[in-house]
């Protein structure tokens, strides 16, 4: 029978069916995260329990922590990193922590580490463990109880999904980046339009992408609602796979990790790749955007009482006014990080931007690299020198920072963010923050210009 490739990816790890439906599926790789992981620890204590697999965890240092030194920020946030690392400490699981070479943003650190192959399964107290999908591995965030059972049995109760296909197939133009191509296929399938959906996305626009490019979709997947998403293995995802410190400990056989060619989807989105410009949103929710080139909507846009009253809430918090210029929007901050658009490629992207630019008077602008490798890779290809030049601060620890108000790096009630994140709801980046998503490269021209500009008219 012909199967999709997240089919594959559950028949593979599926332990047995439980009586109420669901199933019991075995867990690859397991990451932590000082925030989702003190809970599941105390759970263990309380029920007298050890980690079964130790080698089959990681333990990171990334949410809660400052960038501007690898000291913790104040008292919460050390008792939460210091407990992470005594959890670990006794049970033997490999801790990434302030200070260590390796730390850094899971998501960015895991596949910087060659802990990431095709076919694996591997669980995250962490939404955006979607990225791992770039790889034709099946990732997805889990809660507090569920961490606490992968620890003890490396095991989990797990529900079949249904599945969708989002085809971006043609050339896109010059300008238009990966952000740009999740940021579009959010708008058009809505956000929660995936609940319930694996999604996988195909076609020769994605083919194209290279696989930080590939990452940063799976990774925005989440915003559609999906709990799943995943891009077929190839070439790419074969040469993505060399030279990391951990290549081939992971190994999988027998299986060729891509949908076959007769296997049906339950629903199936098609995009075409020409019809994708730069976009940045002006809402707050992910599929509220437009073109760079385009105005903020009017009222007379939607047809329901519910998408006007939408449009008007979203208007007054942003501060923004119907049929405003995108390009007419000034901004306050500029911040490049997450793990998103934190890797080496998407400081690269920005730093073409930037090179004999400067920061337009009046606007602040940070960049946070997703790890202390890709920070050391960048200052070692002349990157932190074209940032600063421009008038970037370059933070040297890596962490989520400006990308949700967990930290120090908060943005104030009212203050405007060119934002290279992956969620511009309210109070994303600090009570009353005002968030625009858009690509690394469209957040280096706004710091330039000072408000939401075309970065197509930056040569």
């Amino acid at each position: 029978m012909s199967r999709t490739l997240y089919d594959k990816l559950v028949d593979a790890h599926k332990v047995c069916d439980l009586p109420d439906g669901d199933m019991l599926i075995y867990v690859d790789f397991h990451i932590m995260n000082e925030y989702t992981s003190p809970q599941a620890f105390s759970g263990l204590d309380a029920k007298g329990l050890d980690v079964w697999r130790t080698e089959a965890h990681l333990a990171v240092v990334d949410h809660v922590n400052a960038t501007r030194s690898n000291e913790p920020h104040d008292k919460a946030s050390k008792l939460l990193i210091d407990n992470l690392e005594s959890n670990c400490t006794k049970h033997d699981i490999a801790f990434y922590g302030l200070g260590d070479p390796r730390q850094g943003i899971e998501h960015v650190v895991v596949p910087e580490q060659g802990l990431v192959i095709p076919g694996m399964l591997i669980a995250c107290g962490d939404s955006h463990t979607t990225t791992y999908g770039a790889y034709g591995a099946l990732g997805f965030g889990i809660g507090t109880s569920e961490v606490e059972h992968v620890l003890a049995t490396q095991t989990l109760r797990y529900k079949r999904m249904k599945t969708m296909r989002v085809l971006i197939d043609g050339e896109t133009a010059p300008g238009v980046t990966a952000k740009d191509i999740i940021m579009k296929v959010v708008q058009v399938v809505g956000a929660g339009g995936a609940n319930g959906f694996a999604v996988e996305f195909a076609g020769s626009a994605v083919r194209h992408l290279d696989m930080a490019g590939r990452m940063t979709v799976c990774n925005m997947a989440v915003e559609l609602g999906a709990r799943a998403a995943l891009i077929a293995a190839d070439e790419v995802t074969e040469a993505a796979l060399q030279g990391h410190s951990h290549s081939g400990r992971f190994a999988f056989y027998g299986e060729s990790w891509h949908s076959d060619p007769e296997a049906v989807f339950d629903n199936e989105v098609a995009i075409a790749g020409g019809d994708i410009e730069p976009l940045v949103t002006w809402g707050t929710s992910p599929d509220q955007s437009v073109p760079i080139t385009a105005h903020v909507p009017v009222a007379s846009d939607y047809v329901s009482p519910k998408a006007k009253a939408a449009l008007a809430r979203s208007l007054n918090y942003m501060g923004l006014t119907e049929g405003q210029s995108a390009q007419s929007i000034a901004i306050d901050t500029a911040f490049i990080g997450s793990c998103t658009n934190s890797r080496i490629e998407d400081l690269r992207e920005a730093a073409k931007i930037l090179e004999g630019r400067k920061v337009a008077v009046g606007v602040e602008a940070i960049v946070v690299p997703g790890s202390a490798m890709t920070r050391i890779k960048a200052e070692a290809e002349g990157l932190r020198a074209i940032f600063e030049a421009a008038g970037f601060e370059w933070r040297p620890e890596a962490g989520c920072s400006m990308c949700l108000a967990m930290n120090d790096d908060i943005a104030m009630d009212g203050e405007r963010v060119a934002s290279s994140t992956n969620r511009n709801f309210e109070g994303r980046q600090g009570r009353g923050a005002r968030t625009h998503l858009m690509s690394p490269a469209m957040v280096a021209a706004a710091s330039v210009a000072g408000h939401l500009a075309d970065v197509r008219n930056f040569k």
